[in-house]
């Protein structure tokens, strides 16, 4: 008897680890439920009710192939090993088989598991799922880990060239095991359930994930790339809460951009081969976790940037964190983060550096933040994007470039449709006045709207000045965005 093991791989088709293990043999699957683990890694309660929600689909679909799934509770990760030997040895359990996750957590657990289920006589296969390429193999001439993008892009392209990664066909029905799955649980404690509202913008399981790509691809990927950075215009997939917890794969969201593209992913439309381009952002990343394991440490990735003197300022972050800053863009974002459990992607930069810059606070601050209420939140990318707009991670924006909130405010919502959907009190105000409602002075219907934390000009200063002083800190400049 087979066992896989699910994690962040909650679908059936095109699941490595699902088809090795059902090849093999009669199958059973198993999810363990850590919450201990889940709120040491700060995982947001709309995040695990969404990894619940696609488990209970999950569940209906292997019961049709008579591959039962059982719920079983480890709520550390130091308790996996006993907790799945304890199963292996009730079932008679030949192998384990697992999609391989990334980071260090991720890396310890799965190696003690192996290492227990081996002394026991149980194989334990680890399968490349999540990712198109294993970390360790998109190498640079010296056998390192790339550390800029571009470069790494274009080994990934190379590779694709030559062979494509296969879509896995899913299992098919297997005969009946006397073994009943249990049912998946509606809640955790220690998480709380999101809002109905929350809910209904993510419906689960695989058909919403590939209905979603399918509409994405058909229509708006043309679009892409003139779109996508307009928080008002639907001009993004909204896949990735799916991608995340392994709803969809990446494989099935590269075969759908090259069918849109007439196969093609470096010419043709600019839309699809943007959305690719995003596709090794994510895989980037997640290489990054792998080589430079002190991302996963809370660590910058440029280790001349940990002497930064961040301000301690409880008040203006929790000014940040509840979307009170007095700058409508700002605002705006961050209500859109706590209500719906996702933020648009070029406003996830722009809070990111209003946070790091202007108010000069530790980017661990934001990250740890984004990851309690991001329904899509993943160390990697989360990680990636936090330490690129503070300016100290891999690839990341030079320290002298600062968005300027208002002027990127003008720029992608121009006319102040997204700012009035999340800021209501704003509604009055015209698409002129409502990036900066100080300058009307309180009038127009705006009294009741904060007056901004901070001086953009003189917290800009302040932020180039602490960049400057680091060590080994020779570039300087102005690009002010």
């Amino acid at each position: 008897m087979q066992l896989i093991w699910l994690r962040s791989d909650l679908r059936q088709h095109d699941n490595t680890a699902l088809a090795a293990a059902a090849a093999r043999g009669p199958t059973v699957a198993v999810y363990l439920l850590s919450p201990q683990q889940w709120l040491e890694h700060d995982d947001a309660p709309c995040k695990v009710d969404f990894w619940l929600r696609n488990l209970s689909e999950l569940s209906n679909s292997l019961a049709a192939l008579n591959i039962p799934l059982l719920i079983r509770t480890a709520a550390h990760w130091d308790q996996a090993p006993a907790e799945l030997l304890k199963l292996c040895r009730q079932l008679k359990i030949a192998a384990v088989h697992v999609n391989e996750e990334y980071g260090v957590h991720e890396s310890r657990r799965d190696a003690a598991v192996a290492e227990a289920l081996k002394a026991e006589g149980i194989d334990f296969h680890s399968h490349l799922d999540q990712l198109l390429f294993k970390p360790g193999t998109v190498l640079t001439k010296t056998d390192s880990y790339f550390k800029v993008f571009s470069q790494f892009r274009k080994v990934c392209y190379e590779r694709l060239h030559r062979s494509m990664p296969a879509l896995i066909k899913a299992p098919g029905k297997q005969s009946a095991l006397n073994i009943d799955s249990d049912p998946v649980p509606d809640s955790v404690k220690g998480f709380a359930t999101p809002s109905q509202s929350l809910r209904d913008l993510w419906p689960a399981g695989e058909k919403e994930a590939r209905r979603r790509l399918d509409t994405f691809t058909d229509a708006q990927i043309d679009y892409y790339q003139s779109e996508r950075d307009f928080p008002a215009k639907p001009g993004t997939s909204q896949l990735s809460a799916y991608l995340a917890a392994g709803v969809i794969s990446p494989r099935q969201c590269l075969h759908a951009a090259l069918r849109s593209n007439q196969g093609e992913f470096e010419s043709g439309k600019v839309g699809a081969v943007t959305w690719i381009n995003e596709l090794l952002w994510r895989e980037f990343y997640k290489h990054i976790l792998v080589g430079y394991p002190r991302v996963s440490r809370h660590r910058a990735f440029r280790p001349e940037t940990e002497a930064l003197a961040w301000r301690d300022a409880p008040e203006d972050l929790a000014a940040w964190q509840e979307a009170r800053t007095g700058l409508p863009i700002i605002d705006a974002a961050m209500r859109q983060l706590l209500e719906t459990g996702w933020m648009h992607n070029r406003l996830r930069m722009i809070v990111a550096m209003f946070l790091t810059k202007n108010l000069l606070i530790d980017w661990r601050e934001g990250e740890r933040f984004f990851m309690r209420h991001l329904i899509d939140g993943d160390l990697a990318a989360n990680n990636g994007g936090w330490q690129w707009s503070s300016s100290t991670g891999t690839d990341s924006a030079p320290y002298f470039r600062i968005f300027n909130p208002l002027s990127q405010s003008e720029k992608f919502d121009s006319e102040g449709l997204f700012i009035k959907h999340w800021l209501p009190e704003l509604a009055s105000l015209n698409k002129k006045q409502v990036h900066n409602p100080a300058d009307v002075g309180g009038l127009f219907g705006a009294a009741d709207y904060p007056s901004p934390i901070v001086n953009l000009s003189t917290s800009r200063q302040r932020a180039l000045a602490a960049f400057k002083n680091l060590p080994s800190r020779t570039s300087s400049g102005g690009d002010d965005e």
